[in-house]
């Protein structure tokens, strides 16, 4: 007899978006803690579904690079490739930069974001939150994830960075086009991006107390151009997994027993829900990713040099050899992957304006529509069909009509 070695499997298809859960699990099963995948056209990479593989991964910067050019497999990438947005060669951000030059750039982006004054990043937060309610509050009905999640994140990040609200609107149609992949991407990158840069062409002149101003400010002498990189994958990173965080939440809240409370006027439950999702339905499902810079074992695997590795968070938050009661409330447990781990992961700053943004706008939600109430069946709703981010196409709710008070709150 000879033993059948599985095939691997595409990063790509309806299953990520009805049972990502499951397809991690047979993953696990015919091929361990690391298996093969291939991406668009057959690119072929490793999918790290374990947790200690991840955390392994991550923890090791040398050996698992986050330098893309150390790919082999970059002679038979396209130039219309639909993942170079994601992948990218000799981008000048942050996502790519490594060693000491990666520690500064990091430091750079912790500080601008640690001076945010929490009450002020609240209050932005609440005030657009409201307005955005207000649109909506009369009718009696809404879909929570195009008409709210979906744009309140980038209006507060906007405000942040030192955008006038004016812009907010110009700026959210920008980012979710350019997210959405579909017609209007590139003329929203291209819109993001010349804003940006002329935020920080105003900024040079007139600083103020703003995250731009911040960064420009920075010790380690980096390039106007630098900053606008990475203020606009700030944006990108800070606002859709944040919406998504929003929207899974409120999902998790209007179907699950547990946290009716909440919609009562409980609080405890609102964090107990944005916990739960970053371990059961977190934002961030996959992330592109890792490359090895020699010769390696991991997981049972032989890895090549100038292997991609994909980094599974959700599989790994799932891993049954850590989640021995995956069943269970995971209450105050953070240490969940859906932030990442390592030198590169998320900054902590931006951790906490994404869970004040994501928390006050559940909270503003729910004390301004007390009776929100899920208007279609909760087996019904359906995902964004991405082996990537995890988020709902939409959240239709039904409530009581109210006036538009938002503004004298």
């Amino acid at each position: 007899m000879t033993s059948h070695t599985p095939a691997p499997v595409p990063l790509s298809g309806p299953r990520f978006q009805t049972e990502p859960n499951e397809l991690y699990r047979e993953l696990r099963r015919d091929h361990g803690a690391v298996a093969p995948v291939v991406l668009d056209g057959d690119v072929p990479a490793w999918l790290v579904l374990g947790y200690r593989e991840l955390h392994q991964v991550t923890s090791d910067p040398v050996l698992f690079s986050r330098d893309s050019d150390l790919w082999s497999q970059w002679d038979r990438i396209p130039a219309d490739w639909p993942l170079l947005p994601m992948i990218g060669r000799k981008q000048p951000s942050i996502l790519y930069t490594v060693g000491e030059r990666h520690r500064e750039r990091a430091a750079m982006v912790s500080g601008a974001l640690e001076a945010v004054d929490p009450f002020e990043l609240r209050s932005h937060a609440e005030r657009f939150a409201d307005e955005l309610i207000d649109a909506l509050c009369g009718a009696g009905s809404c879909d929570l994830v195009g008409q709210y999640a979906m744009l309140l994140p980038v209006r507060v990040l906007a405000r942040l960075y030192g955008f006038a609200d004016e812009q907010g609107p110009g700026l959210v149609t920008a980012m979710n086009d350019m997210i959405n992949g579909r017609e209007g991407a590139l003329e929203g990158q291209r819109h993001l991006a010349e804003s940006m840069y002329a935020l920080l062409t105003a900024k040079q002149v007139e600083p103020g107390e703003d995250v731009a101003s911040r960064m420009l400010a920075n010790p380690y002498g980096f390039s106007v151009e630098e900053v606008g990189q990475d203020l606009m994958v700030m944006m990108a990173a800070g606002h859709q997994p944040t919406a998504d965080w929003i929207g899974n939440s409120l999902r998790l809240m209007l179907t699950d027993d547990r946290f009716a409370a909440s919609l009562a006027g409980g609080r405890h439950s609102v964090g107990e829900a944005m916990n739960e999702v970053l371990w059961e339905d977190t934002p961030t499902q996959n992330v592109a990713g890792r490359w090895a810079a020699r010769d390696t074992h991991l997981g049972g695997q032989h890895i090549r040099a100038g292997d991609l590795l994909l980094l599974g968070l959700a599989a790994a938050n799932g891993d049954p050899q850590v989640r021995t009661d995956a069943g269970a409330l995971t209450g105050g447990n953070s240490a969940f992957f859906s932030f990442g781990h390592g030198e590169h992961r998320c900054p902590f700053p931006a951790q906490e304006v994404a869970e004040v943004i994501a928390r006050t706008g559940i909270e503003v939600l729910l004390d301004r529509l007390p009776d929100v109430d899920l208007a279609a069946p909760a087996g019904k709703l359906t995902r964004r069909p991405s082996p990537w981010l995890r988020g709902l196409t939409e959240l239709p709710v039904t409530f009581t009509p109210t006036p538009a008070l938002g503004a004298a709150r």
